[in-house]
């Protein structure tokens, strides 16, 4: 299974409420392959939400200045959760995201300022031995090659 954030199909989760549409992607979309989540919904965030920042002391606040850090980490036993419920092997993410930013987030400073660094859901799918990639760096052919890992699994399982 590959696990994809759900903003990347056109899904209206973002923190405005809004999406990131990836068109070819959400052509690749077959539920038989793809788990679309949003970790930050998964955690109990609602939809508008808003904006939030990993800050330099690993501390997750919103723009409004609280800190939210206990309330964003419920998403990463739910991850872990799903990465065994569904054999989640691969993972396709929202680079800069808090939760999915696979090599960079945003430095806390609400500013737009891009440091290296990880999303809390991108670390937590990494920890349970799921392979990210953004949807900035995953190339359709490595997407091919994912799906095709995941047919064959696929028919060997007997599904």
């Amino acid at each position: 299974m590959i696990l994809i954030s759900a903003c990347l199909l056109g899904r209206n989760v973002k923190y405005n409420g809004g999406n990131n549409l990836t068109g070819w992607l959400a052509e690749a979309y077959d539920s038989k392959y793809f788990l679309a989540v949003c970790p930050e919904v998964l955690a109990g965030f609602a939809i508008p939400r808003p904006p939030v920042e990993i800050q330099r002391d690993g501390s997750i606040h919103n723009k409004l200045g609280l800190d939210i850090t206990r309330e964003f980490l419920r998403e990463v036993p739910i991850l872990q959760d799903l990465v065994h419920k569904y054999k989640v092997r691969y993972a396709i993410l929202k680079e800069r995201s808090p939760s999915c930013g696979v090599a960079q987030i945003y430095d806390g400073s609400f500013s737009g300022v891009r440091i290296s660094g990880q999303g809390v859901g991108t670390a937590a799918l990494q920890r349970a031995g799921v392979t990210c990639y953004s949807e900035e760096t995953l190339s359709r052919e490595v997407l091919q090659q994912l799906l095709t890992e995941e047919q064959a699994a696929d028919q060997g399982a007997g599904r």
